[in-house]
């Protein structure tokens, strides 16, 4: 009988390898779904602020300089959680972030909808700020887990995707329910936290935190190669180990952390000054287009970032050998060229040339942004400090995403786009020493 061993040894392992697959694929599909739902909720408000702006029973009080600071007070609320919650996936594992992020999130949603007084306003965006911060870090950690670093470019390129798809499919869906269906921007509020509570119970049935908790032991093709990022190529996830403060000195002693959190501080701005007023700035330049059209045209935006993810990965994995440093800077170079153009070339109030610029704005600011806040950010905190590097990225990110925010309420198309032109080529001059560095897992 002893020649029938190898055949039942070789079944098992193709049937474990099956079963890794599947749960790898599960993860990455509720995962994505997760981050993408949060966006239901926070693109609600930039939505609303249309038929704020028009409203004569709130727009004596909620101004556009109001709105500005509301949202810087959002972003604040946003970076600090970034901070917190990268650390307490670390500790306490991301489903118990997540999910307490998702129904703190459609709670705030809730409030903001019912609700138009100053004071509760800038109490719930306070709420929404820290709920929705909850969602990134645990999110890549999770994905982290189940995905080794060789494969990290393609395949988190392809799920950073997420956050593009949201932003590109939740303003038109919720400027439709509520300027097109019910005429009530408080509308836009409700649906979103709807739309999340769905994603918030699918989540809850089909996500889990590591391949150990899915009951995998160990995964085919994660193979150790006996350096310090082990752990990040191990499916396995490892115990947390030591303090949340000791996980931060240890994540801040690599200047390469360091490099991508500056970095994405001054890329985050341009980013979220499209997302969140990407409505406004089209009805700034184009004034002949109407609510409807202006929520529509940076779809264009949305959609390059759809792509941009997913090309700046396989770019990192297959021409550039799992740097991640190239596609960024040469994405960077090409963003500070466009964003420095925006007035002059949208001055013509073409529509066409509108969807253009910001279709280029979109590919080049996503590809950088995918690159840092997520894949470089997991592949250089190893396993062990993922969530915290993702968290410390993105909370410098978020800081600088506070003058996305907050800035198109006080300056005009020019200043404001000469601004982010500057801090995007800032960005790529400082990743540009570290060209060919590489996670310690496959140095």
């Amino acid at each position: 009988m002893a020649d029938l061993a190898p055949p039942q040894r070789s079944s098992r392992t193709t049937t474990g390898t099956a079963v890794a697959a599947r749960w790898r694929w599960r993860i990455f599909a509720i995962t994505w779904l997760a981050y993408a739902g949060f966006y239901f909720v926070r693109q609600a408000f930039s939505v609303a602020k249309l038929g704020i702006l028009e409203d004569p029973g709130v727009n004596t009080v909620l101004t556009e300089q109001v709105l500005g600071v509301i949202d810087a007070v959002y972003l604040a609320a946003y970076a600090v959680g970034q901070f917190l919650w990268g650390m307490w996936a670390d500790r306490f594992g991301p489903r118990v972030v997540v999910i307490g992020g998702m129904i703190g999130a459609i709670v705030a949603a809730c409030v903001m909808g019912v609700s138009s007084a100053l004071l509760v306003f800038g109490g719930a965006m306070v709420l929404q700020g820290l709920a929705q911060s909850a969602g990134w870090a645990p999110l890549c950690k999770n994905m982290g887990s189940f995905f080794p670093v060789r494969q990290r470019g393609r395949v988190l390129g392809l799920w950073s995707t997420n956050y593009a798809f949201g932003g590109l499919t939740a303003p038109p869906f919720l400027g439709w329910i509520a300027y097109s269906l019910f005429d009530d921007w408080k509308v836009a509020f409700f649906a979103g936290a709807a739309t999340l509570g769905v994603v918030l119970v699918l989540f809850v049935l089909l996500q889990k935190n590591s391949p150990r908790d899915a009951g995998i032991e160990e995964m085919e093709g994660n193979e150790s190669d006996g350096s310090d990022g082990d752990a990040a190529a191990s499916g396995v996830a490892s115990e947390p180990r030591g303090s949340g403060l000791a996980l931060y000195r240890e994540t801040l002693r690599d200047p390469m952390v360091l490099t991508l959190g500056a970095a994405y501080f001054l890329l985050k701005p341009a980013r979220y000054a499209i997302l969140l007023w990407g409505p406004v700035l089209v009805s700034r330049q184009l004034p002949g287009v109407d609510k409807v059209g202006a929520v529509l045209i940076p779809v264009a935006f949305g959609v390059a970032g759809v792509l941009a993810p997913v090309v700046v990965g396989w770019l990192s994995d297959k021409l550039f050998g799992s740097r991640r440093v190239p596609p960024c800077v040469l994405a960077l170079g090409l963003l500070t060229v466009t964003l420095s153009l925006f007035v002059p070339l949208t001055a013509t109030g073409s529509v066409p040339v509108m969807i253009a610029v910001l279709a280029v704005i979109g590919l080049t600011v996503y590809a950088a942004d995918s690159m840092i806040s997520c894949v470089a950010a997991v592949d250089f905190g190893t396993d062990k400090g993922a969530g915290t590097a993702a968290g410390l990225v993105n909370g410098c990110g978020s800081v600088g995403a506070i003058l996305g925010g907050l800035l198109p309420g006080f300056l005009s198309g020019g200043v404001l786009f000469t601004g982010f032109a500057a801090a995007a080529l800032l960005a790529g001059l400082l990743m540009l020493p570290h060209w060919n560095r590489r996670p310690r897992a496959t140095a």
